[in-house]
């Protein structure tokens, strides 16, 4: 699938047909769509350029190719994984001719509908090299906002350690984890992009737009540190739950064993009382109030066992 966009002082519109400085969006093209715009543009791409976005494994970097220029970055999305949305990374790839801009992406994404709804100031699709910028600043932000996201999941586990703490929320920290190290590659492999754009001069660029990839480039590093923080307190809060709840099983355990010396006393009396002897040998069998008394001992040293263990803490 694929959609023409025009601007119009700074009034996006859709088009039928490409002309000079349109924006071209394609979402999971197919072969023949991807020949398809070609032709409407009247430029020759590779499709395997035209196509490498939808390959996940594929890495951030710039392809400067006859007649075009190929610019692949990560961009943060959410995926579905054992029936529970987590965030993940997916390539953008951006291509620019000399009089057109086209943007593919294995599926929609909110970076860039922000632009296909007119909601960004100054935005114009003839301005390329501005429109790329306006892009990758959008991407930085919205890593920003997806790591503050995973901070506040972080606090509300966290929240939970004077409380109940389970299996959950370990298997949980450690997805957050998972997802940071993939925040972390991509970030650097975005920030390598940003820096040959610093040496860019292929296509033209307007005066502020060098200030704007400044910006860009904060924005990553910013998105970068804020990455490197949230994983070591991560770290520090998955290794605090984990001793939490190993200390909870000793604990538990503990009891466990407290409760087995416990009830072993009269198991031991009564066993003594139930063997095949003669009377005369067990103390108090012959007694009248021999039950009364053989019970009666049990519960003393039942009791001056449970003050022993209380002392030593294993109640």
């Amino acid at each position: 699938m694929f959609k023409i966009y025009m601007t119009d002082n700074n009034v996006i519109y859709e088009e039928t047909k490409a002309e000079p400085g349109c924006w071209v969006h394609m979402v999971h093209p197919t072969v023949q769509e991807c020949e398809q715009v070609c032709g409407l543009l009247g430029v020759e791409i590779d499709t395997a350029d035209l196509m490498a976005a939808l390959d996940e494994e594929e890495s951030a970097r710039i392809e400067l190719e006859e007649g075009y220029t190929l610019i692949l970055v990560d961009i943060p999305t959410l995926e579905l994984r054992h029936e529970k949305e987590v965030y993940t990374t997916i390539p953008l790839g951006i291509l620019l001719t000399q009089q057109h801009i086209i943007t593919v992406c294995g599926k929609e994404t909110s970076i860039l509908q922000f632009f296909q709804e007119g909601r960004t100031k100054e935005f114009s699709t003839k301005k390329k090299m501005r429109f790329v910028y306006q892009i990758l600043f959008r991407i930085a932000a919205l890593y920003q906002n997806n790591l503050r996201i995973i901070d506040k999941k972080r606090i509300a586990i966290e929240g939970k350690v004077e409380g109940d703490t389970e299996d959950f929320d370990l298997i949980e920290l450690h997805e957050l984890e998972s997802t940071l190290v993939y925040f972390a590659t991509s970030l650097r492999a975005n920030g390598v992009v940003l820096d040959r754009l610093t040496r860019y001069k292929r296509l033209e660029q307007y005066p502020d737009d060098q200030e704007l990839l400044d910006d860009v480039i904060i924005e990553n590093k910013q998105a970068i540190e804020m990455t490197s923080i949230y994983r070591d307190i991560i770290k520090g809060t998955r290794e605090l739950l984990s001793s939490i709840i190993d200390k909870r099983m000793n604990n538990a355990m503990k009891y466990l064993a407290t409760i087995t010396i416990i009830m072993a006393i009269p198991t031991i009396i009564s066993g003594f009382y139930g063997m095949n002897v003669k009377n005369n040998s067990i103390p108090f069998a012959s007694h009248p109030f021999g039950f009364g008394i053989v019970a009666a001992i049990t519960v003393v040293v039942v009791l001056l066992v449970l003050i022993v263990l209380r002392r030593k803490k294993m109640l």
